[in-house]
């Protein structure tokens, strides 16, 4: 086999080099922060609606249940405290979960130089 002498032959691939976006990542992380804020507030409204339905749709009448609820609470000894904040702590997680699982659509933000489908 014939080589010639001008023929070049690369000793090593070339490297990419792989740089961080700041820009995405900060883009992302705001992103990020919005979502877990809005499903917390969604959660706490979640609470307040609760109550509301409570109170037959009245603010009178939710007014009336969480004053009931606090009068126990203050009344109530630590073993009592420790079950309500534990009861109060998996209900919010659950209503969280759940939240996110039902908006987990818009958890990675959208792309804004993709086209829409129908455009």
């Amino acid at each position: 086999m014939a080589t010639h002498a001008n023929s070049l032959v690369p000793l090593a691939a070339p490297k990419s080099v792989s740089r961080v976006d700041y820009g995405f990542l900060l883009y992302f992380s705001l992103h990020m922060a919005g979502f877990l804020a809005s499903t917390l507030l969604m959660t706490w409204g979640l609470f307040v609606l609760f109550f509301l339905v409570l109170g037959g749709f009245s603010l009178d009448g939710m007014i009336h249940h969480l004053q009931n609820m606090t009068s126990r609470y203050l009344a109530a000894g630590p073993d009592r405290i420790d079950q309500f904040k534990f009861t109060v702590g998996v209900a919010h997680v659950i209503l969280s979960t759940a939240l996110i699982f039902f908006r987990r659509h818009s958890i990675l933000p959208r792309d804004p130089a993709a086209r829409e489908r129908d455009a």
